[in-house]
Parts: structure tokens; sequence; C-alpha cells
């Protein structure tokens, strides 16, 4: 998550509701994100089938419910168990993850006397609205442009989200320093650096790379499209938003941008991980945006807070994912310190 073009915005206009407003909108989904829990739902039972006698009740058996008809051709039905076996030989793999995932949340919240009621659930959709401006109906139309359903918002977006910030215990762990918001201070109306970007996976490739960039400088935007394993930047020959000072890129790449000075300036290889080899070129500083501290100091302290429950709910979700025994038989892969344990003693 620490991909330059994917995590660091653009300089901030003067109209910083605008900005707010986005950074809202975008909150939730990126909270389930960074927990690593996507959006993708599907669950055979969700809806009627098509064509359920009027007297049938909802208690009808699991064989019945097999033989009912969701099309037919020429006469020709094309059944609920037809379906289910299409549906779970395509998307089966993902889906069946992320209800893993779900059922992960659900087992530890019972665990620990956690539930999270309907109204808080309201209350919590009604708060997202609110913040982007937006009356209820209008943000589920919207929601329904992205593909979720009223139902599939609170079941797969906001439980688990309420939860996961329960779990994490958030509204008694945030700290929110001074020094914090300064820095935020300086990330949204500080300047930034405008740079091109090459990343590849291994040092050996970079070298190379790096050879010829310094020994070209000007061929850097031809290299960008040539080697680098980003796609967006890639695309652009390596252009990439502004990298901010305090957040959003790995911190050896932001220590290294704001050491450049140059126009024109290749860095050196940058190491950002395992498998993650970059080279920028500088091109200039941003102008710094006017802005009083005090007038922006509790919308920096909000977003502050937002982005440190991301991190704990992120944090508490890894934990529960990683201790958690878990036996995909679909996949037919096992994980989890038991059979970790179950493994190791086969190989002995």
């Amino acid at each position: 998550m620490e991909g330059v073009s994917n995590t660091v915005s653009e300089q901030p206009q003067a109209a910083s509701g605008t900005r707010r407003k986005g950074l809202l909108f975008s909150g939730t989904i990126a909270v389930l994100l960074v927990a690593g829990i996507g959006i993708q739902v599907w669950r055979a039972g969700d809806g009627k089938a098509a064509e359920l006698s009027s007297g049938q009740s909802d208690t009808t058996s699991s064989s019945d419910v097999l033989d009912v008809a969701y099309a037919r051709v020429n006469g020709e039905s094309i059944t609920f168990e037809s379906l289910a076996k299409e549906c779970v030989e395509r998307h089966g793999k993902e889906v069946l993850d992320e209800m893993i995932k779900r059922l992960i949340i659900q087992q530890d919240c019972a665990a620990n006397g956690i539930t999270v009621s309907a109204n808080e659930v309201d209350q919590e959709i009604l708060r997202i609205a609110k913040g982007v401006g937006l009356g209820l109906e209008q943000y589920y139309n919207v929601l329904g442009e992205q593909g979720l359903t009223p139902l599939q918002y609170r079941r797969d977006i906001i439980w688990p989200l309420l939860s996961l910030k329960k779990l994490a215990a958030t509204d008694e762990t945030i700290q929110i320093t001074r020094e914090m918001v300064q820095q935020a201070y300086e990330d949204n109306y500080g300047p930034r650096v405008k740079a091109r970007m090459i990343r590849v996976d291994n040092i050996r490739r970079a070298t190379e790379i790096w050879e010829k960039a310094t020994a070209s400088p000007e061929d850097f935007d031809r290299l960008a499209r040539d080697y680098s394993m980003e796609p967006n930047s890639r695309a652009l020959g390596g252009v990439i938003p502004p990298i901010r000072r305090h957040s959003g890129a790995h911190p050896e790449l932001r220590k290294t941008a704001f050491a450049m000075s140059v126009p024109g300036e290749i860095s050196g290889v940058i190491q950002e991980g395992a498998g993650r080899y970059t080279i920028l070129q500088f091109e200039e500083f941003t102008q710094p945006v006017d802005h009083n501290m005090s007038d922006v100091e509790a919308e920096l302290y909000s977003d502050l807070q937002q982005r440190e429950v991301e991190r704990l709910v992120g944090e508490t979700f890894d934990r529960l994912n990683q201790s958690a025994r878990v036996d995909n038989f679909l996949t037919g892969q096992s994980r989890g310190q038991t059979a970790e344990a179950e493994a190791e003693t086969t190989t002995n």
C-alpha cells in the first residue's frame, strides 16, 4: 500500500471543503481495504428464485431449493444447483475468501462479547452520507453505481468496519499529538516534490537502468516506459503524483526526494522493501498553499483521527487473520498455527 501512484495525493486546492468531502467518501472503503477486506460479494441465497410458487414458504427444504428454476430456455430449466456450481467455478475462490474474512471477524466479536446493532449501522451510514453532503437515498444511489446494494453495504462494509473498530478499541487508543498535526499541515499545505519514477523488482536490473539514466537523464521518460513495473506511472513516462514530506510514500523514497533540488537530477537506487527498487528523477518543488494553521487545525485533526482508525483497524484484522486456523477445502489449502505445526510434523 505504499506505492506512490496509489497513495500520494495531488497538491491540495484552495477549496479544502472539496478535498474533505472526497476524503470522507472514500474513508469507509479505504478502512476495509487497509484491513484486507474486499467488497466483492456474492451469496446464492440473497435473492428469491424466479419461479417460487405463490404458496411456497421461506422454510423450503435444501433439496427443493436445488431444484428451483432461475431461468427456462425452450422449456428446459436452469436450476439453483447448476447456477451455484457455475458461480463457484468462476468466482468461488474469491468469494469464499471474503466470507472467511467476515467469519473471522464474527467469531472474534462473539468471543469478546462485542455486538454491533442495526441502529449503530444506520447511524454510521447516515454520518458518512452527511459528511459528503448527500442525503441517504442519494448516497445509496452513488453506492449502487459502484455495484453495491444497501444490503451489501450494511452487511459487508459497515458492519465489519464497526466491529473491527470495537475490537481495536480505537476510541481509547487513538492519540493525536501536536507533532502529528504539524506534519499533517506540512503534508497538506507545504511544498511537495514533483518527480518521475522507475520501479523494478531486482537490484541488478535497477543498477543497469540507473546507469542508463545517469548517462542520459533526458531519456528517463523512455526508460520508465520500457522498464518500470509500476503500470500507472509507466504509461505516463514515470510521472507520479507529488510526493509529500511525511506520509504516503515509503520513508526512504520521501527522504531521498526531499534531499534532491536540481531539475533533472537522478537519485540513487532506493530500496523500498523486498523486491521494490526505485529510481527518481527530480523535476521541481510545488508551491506551498497559503493557509493559516489555526484555520485548518480542526480539519487536520479529524483527518489524522481517520488515518489512525484505518491503521488500528488494519492491524487488528491482520492479527485476527494471522492467528485464525483456516481450512479452505475449495483450494485445498490450510493455514494458521495448527496447520503449520501439522505441516512441520509431516515434513519431519
